[in-house]
């Protein structure tokens, strides 16, 4: 993660002492508004209340959601990192090209829906194309989302300084969403597992005798028994004949 330089290390102090904010968390802050192109942030910081999310058109949510004061201080520090932000260019040592025309993630996935940071690792979230990408230590990591709709980025919990992540069908597994490029290189997708066992052929269905058509045939040479002692006329044989044939 790119280090704040002297100067933005004494723009953070001077706002986090005005805003009653520690640096740190505004550091934080800072780094989710410029994610956000100085119109949004999606953040999470325990001086924050959580989880939020902030648009400059005035829009706010906070986890403390009923905690208007709050709410406020944080309205306020948003609107001045993000002046600060267009107007200063040396606030890092290598600053970080978030969302402009010079972005850390591939130029063809466009601009992200949510961007933010989380400890250090950098996110940004493409809906249209269906991909997250992911700064982790300055390699660029890009993932298909699938048909996940991310709605929440937050701290991961347990200290493993990574991110957790929120869609409509529940907690997102970082680990089972398919890696596309690392790098700025293209990963092929794993191939698929070949099955354990080949598919058994159904086994082939054996034509069977018919007891009725057996009853059948040996009723017919009963009445040809019968015909040849003259108990049945040629009509009567033929006429019953045909009746026991159509049973078959």
């Amino acid at each position: 993660m790119p280090q704040l330089s002297d100067t933005g290390l004494q723009a953070v102090a001077s706002i986090a002492a005005r805003h009653g904010f520690s640096t740190e968390a505004v550091t934080v802050m800072l780094q989710a508004v410029q994610a956000g192109g100085g119109t949004m942030a999606q953040f999470s910081h325990p001086e924050f209340g959580g989880s939020g999310q902030w648009m400059s058109g005035g829009m706010l949510m906070l986890g403390d959601m009923f905690n208007h004061g709050l709410k406020a201080r944080v309205d306020g520090l948003c609107h001045e990192l993000a002046t600060l932000a267009a107007t200063r260019g040396d606030l890092w040592h290598s600053a970080p090209v978030f969302g402009g025309g010079s972005a850390w993630w591939p130029a063809e996935l466009g601009q992200p829906a949510a961007s933010g940071a989380q400890n250090q690792m950098r996110y940004a979230w493409f809906p249209q194309a269906r991909r997250l990408a992911l700064d982790s230590g300055g390699e660029v990591w890009i993932y298909d989302t699938l048909d996940h709709q991310i709605g929440g980025f937050s701290q991961q919990q347990g200290g493993s300084g990574g991110i957790a992540m929120s869609s409509q069908f529940g907690p997102v597994d970082l680990a089972r969403l398919p890696v596309v490029m690392r790098g700025g290189m293209p990963v092929a997708p794993a191939p698929a597992p070949a099955p354990a066992f080949a598919p058994m052929s159904p086994p082939a269905v054996m034509p069977t005798a018919s007891a009725g058509g057996e009853d059948i045939l040996a009723t017919i040479e009963k009445l040809g028994a019968l015909l040849q002692r003259g108990l049945l006329t040629e009509q009567e044989f033929a006429a019953k004949k045909a009746e026991l044939l159509a049973r078959l």
